[in-house]
């Protein structure tokens, strides 16, 4: 039953940041991009904590893919907010 409320709470959680983030204009998505790298960079730290909270195999495994997850995550989005900060920038002539 525990497993049915979690699994109904990501899917919830992942429906409604799909519509969130479908609608937010252009122009507010290099902030987003921030706070969003700043989430990530927490969830890592999570990840750490989850990885020495318990020591079977599964847990290792999973807070170890939750550590990679998250880095490729905290990386392409600081990655993708440099690309677009960079469109701002006047160009040299």
């Amino acid at each position: 039953m525990e497993l049915i409320l979690l699994l109904f709470i990501f899917v919830l959680a992942a429906f409604l940041g799909f519509e969130l983030i479908a609608k937010v204009p252009s122009q507010l998505h290099t902030p987003l991009m921030s706070g969003s790298n700043a989430i990530s960079g927490i969830t890592v730290v999570g990840a750490i904590l989850a990885l020495h909270s318990d020591s079977s195999g599964f847990s290792i495994w999973l807070g170890f893919a939750a550590i990679i997850l998250a880095t490729i995550n905290v990386v392409g989005g600081y990655l993708v907010t440099d690309r677009m900060l960079s469109m701002f920038k006047k160009k040299a002539k």
